[in-house]
């Protein structure tokens, strides 16, 4: 083992080439710094230095050591400051799961505040469905992870910060004639195929969708399923049938498409931030942020990011349209 003295000790003769030199910057003698390089050397097995009675020069092998010790000692005493920053979760690294709902929200934008207030943190960014990030929180592959999920029914066994609470909308095809009648409409609307997502990925959301067709006295006839709510969309495009989404999922335009409000107590789509009690401080400092930024959040979204479930009107011209019971 190489010793931190020894390094410093050659490195300040490797800038010095001279014993006497470098033996007062060192503040000690000439003779055990003479000891110590020879000792250096016979632990590498090789000479250091080309040493006469007049001259003191850096031999190959002390050339190639030369820039390797001046970074290691540069490491080592920038190490306690790192380690601070790390304790207080300013470094390391925080590997995120995200359903792809997220990606039309809040999401990119605090991902890229964060990374501006936390450039010694590296983000590690994985899209995946709340069964295969539960699976990875399992393996000790994710930090963290924002989920989807009926309202109050967040995974057992984590800590979790509420994002939003949204209703349910219908995406479907904009050649669907609907009766006037709002009863009628919105019993044609549940005789109409479903495409919907597996009930592994997220069981409890599921449960709440088919509780809400046995409500009214509806089966659901599950036409498709797919794994991602892009993809759900497209297949109501191709006229597979009418899937629910998340009303913020409205944001993706697809031709042939529409979005459809329901009065009618419709389930609600909760969004979660979640992570393991005692995680990293890393995720501390993730944590803290997003809730920094909703606390931002301008009144007038309130409601929804303290859980109210509403259909507020959208800026944009509207595609969907109310049906009431």
């Amino acid at each position: 083992m190489i010793e931190t003295r020894s390094l410093r000790q050659f490195l300040v003769l490797a800038q010095q080439l001279h014993y006497g030199r470098a033996a007062a910057a060192l503040h000690m003698t000439q003779p055990p710094l003479s000891m110590a390089i020879q000792k250096l050397e016979q632990s590498l097995g090789v000479a250091l230095f080309e040493r006469n009675r007049r001259s003191v020069a850096l031999s190959p092998a002390g050339a190639a050591l030369l820039p390797v010790a001046a970074k290691l000692l540069e490491e080592i005493e920038q190490l306690p400051a790192l380690l601070q920053s790390a304790a207080a979760g300013l470094h390391g690294r925080l590997r995120l799961g995200f359903v792809s709902t997220v990606g039309y929200g809040e999401l990119p934008q605090w991902l890229r505040s964060f990374r501006a207030a936390h450039p010694g943190i590296a983000l590690a960014l994985r899209e995946a469905t709340l069964d295969v990030q539960l699976h990875h929180f399992e393996r000790g592959d994710l930090d963290a992870g924002f989920v989807i999920h009926p309202p109050g029914a967040a995974p057992a066994g984590f800590e979790a910060l509420r994002i939003s609470v949204e209703p349910m909308v219908l995406a479907l095809p904009e050649s669907l004639a609907l009766p006037r009648a709002p009863a009628a409409a919105l019993a044609l609307l549940l005789s109409e195929p479903l495409v919907i997502f597996p009930r592994e990925i997220a069981p409890s959301l599921y449960d709440a969708l088919l509780s809400f067709y046995r409500g009214h006295g509806a089966t659901p006839q599950i036409a498709q399923e797919a794994i991602q709510m892009q993809t759900i969309v497209n297949l109501v495009s191709a006229g597979m049938g009418v899937a629910w989404v998340p009303e913020g999922l409205s944001a993706l335009q697809r031709p042939g498409v529409r979005y459809q409000q329901l009065q009618a107590q419709v389930p609600a789509c909760e969004t979660s931030l979640i992570w393991r009690a005692g995680a990293s401080p890393v995720v501390a400092r993730f944590v803290e942020h997003v809730r920094a930024a909703l606390a931002q959040v301008p009144k007038a979204r309130a409601g929804k990011r303290a859980g109210a479930v509403h259909n507020a009107p959208t800026s944009r011209p509207s595609t969907k349209r109310p049906i009431q019971r």
